[in-house]
């Protein structure tokens, strides 16, 4: 008979946005561990057993469950990926307060924080972060990677590409699409689609343009 016991967790990456992971993890009943940084953390609020660099301790991985607690997008991603062909998918980190309909679908490696809202046949890809009070209406899809700060708001309808950054209490209009690795600065309000790449802030949101570097000229 297959056992229920569920591996302690081990988290890559420790500092404030794990801990917000961490207590997501306790209050959903897992228990947790061990990390993987850089170096040993001198301060561990948490009481953690230093595993070392998680390139270098994958065969000890192997004894944990895993989540990368690592707020940009691009590095998240490349843990996730680089850990995942050695231990297998993440575990989500899902606070039992959020409100998650039962036709969403999710990826692996997806945090949902405190009082986040997901309606019905809404989309999440893998890696994506869900931070607290995000509201997510339905239909919305959300690419592989990207991350919802605190009390943005997604209407219906809306489209998240790949590694994006919507920023803190921002609002995105119903039926929007949103290319891969755009940031939305925070209390953006976005009333029009917004390609690749793009940066955009303000009421409505409006796209910062980079200026080209200045030649030096000889004197």
């Amino acid at each position: 008979m297959k056992s229920t016991l569920k591996k302690p967790v081990a988290i890559v990456g420790y500092s404030g946005h794990a801990y917000v992971i961490i207590d997501i993890l306790l209050s959903a009943g897992r228990l947790v561990t061990a990390y993987c940084d850089q170096e040993a953390k001198k301060f561990n609020p948490y009481h953690l057993d230093y595993l070392g660099r998680e390139g270098d301790v994958v065969n000890k991985l192997k004894k944990f469950d895993f989540f990368a607690c690592i707020g940009h997008n691009g590095i998240r991603e490349k843990i996730h990926t680089q850990l995942s062909q050695y231990l297998g998918n993440p575990i989500n980190a899902i606070h039992p307060s959020a409100v998650i309909s039962a036709s969403v679908k999710m990826g692996d490696g997806v945090m949902i924080a405190a009082n986040s809202t997901l309606n019905p046949l809404v989309e999440i890809g893998q890696g994506v972060i869900c931070n607290t009070s995000t509201s997510i209406d339905h239909e919305c899809v959300i690419g592989d990677f990207s991350h919802i700060a605190p009390g943005a708001v997604l209407c219906g309808n809306v489209i998240v590409g790949k590694g994006t950054f919507i920023g803190a209490n921002s609002v995105v209009r119903q039926g929007i699409k949103i290319g891969n690795n755009v940031i939305i600065g925070a209390g953006t309000v976005v009333v029009k689609d917004i390609p690749d790449n793009a940066t955009v802030i303000g009421n409505p949101a409006r796209q910062l343009v980079k200026k080209p570097a200045r030649k030096l000229v000889a004197a």
